[in-house]
């Protein structure tokens, strides 16, 4: 009997010993944040205060800004597309990106390709001459060249109102264009965004013999109801998050700190009337 109980015992010790213990399972990670979605924004970088690039060729500007400031509270992320000014709106129906940022006025015409998003800003146009040209109206201006943004609220302006009294029109694909021509005297002056062309032209040494020329403009046939965000028609969603976002930044102080980095030093709220 001692030796059954003794077999016993061994094949019970045997089969303990050859039993595998089972791990424990590893606790479970914690699911990745997602990335925030993108919203691809257009923008055309040659329009200083507003759109421009920094040394290294980042995009930067009140525009670039304010879309990174909307971006934030939509939880999305600001990726920039630079496009042609006058291509912008047919690259934004080809999907080509999301939105348009880039101080695009209102206007009735632009209204009947895509949709808008209230306004972020308003600031009237100027014409600027040499200050050796005496400015009373159009027709006192007659042969004179003046170069505009191709596709513009400006050129349609210029086209309406200067053309037809005998002034020359010239149409750029970019406003630094223009300058460029004025610089080199191939030009007598330019229309445009009172803000740009004081922030990119006149505050600069090539600008010290131009100055605004003849009253504010701002006839909504031409120059629409302030810059406001363009997104393809039906992006009903979107453009309720949009304005949403512009008012809670013109409410919780960040649009006034963005306005101040550009414009303080003129004194002037660029989200006007």
């Amino acid at each position: 009997m001692k030796k059954l109980f003794l077999g016993i015992a061994v094949l019970s010790l045997l089969a303990a010993c050859g039993k595998k213990e089972e791990a424990p399972a590893p606790a479970a990670s914690a699911p990745a944040a997602a990335a925030p979605a993108e919203l691809k924004v257009a923008i055309d970088p040659t329009y200083e205060p507003f759109t421009f690039k920094t040394a290294d060729g980042q995009p930067t500007g009140f525009d670039v800004d304010v879309a990174n400031a909307l971006c934030e509270q939509i939880k999305r992320k600001c990726v920039f597309v630079e496009q042609v000014w006058d291509s912008m709106i047919p690259g934004l129906n080809a999907k080509k990106y999301d939105v348009i940022i880039s101080s695009m006025s209102i206007t009735d015409d632009r209204m009947k390709e895509v949709d808008f998003t209230d306004k972020y800003y308003n600031t009237p146009s100027r014409i600027v001459l040499k200050k050796t040209v005496k400015y009373t109206d159009p027709a006192s201006i007659k042969g004179k060249k003046i170069g505009v943004l191709k596709g513009s609220t400006q050129e349609a302006y210029a086209m309406g109102e200067l053309k037809p009294a005998g002034v020359v029109v010239n149409s750029y694909e970019a406003q630094d264009q223009v300058y460029l021509d004025i610089k080199s005297g191939r030009l007598d002056g330019t229309v445009a965004d009172f803000m740009e062309v004081t922030g990119g032209f006149l505050s600069k040494p090539e600008g010290e013999k131009y100055a605004l020329a003849g009253p504010d403009l701002k006839e909504p046939k031409y120059f629409g109801y302030g810059a406001g965000i363009a997104l393809r028609k039906g992006e009903d969603a979107l453009k309720g998050e949009l304005n949403a976002a512009i008012k809670t930044i013109r409410s919780n102080g960040s649009y006034k700190t963005m306005n101040d980095k550009y414009f303080a030093k003129f004194n002037i709220d660029v989200y006007g009337e």
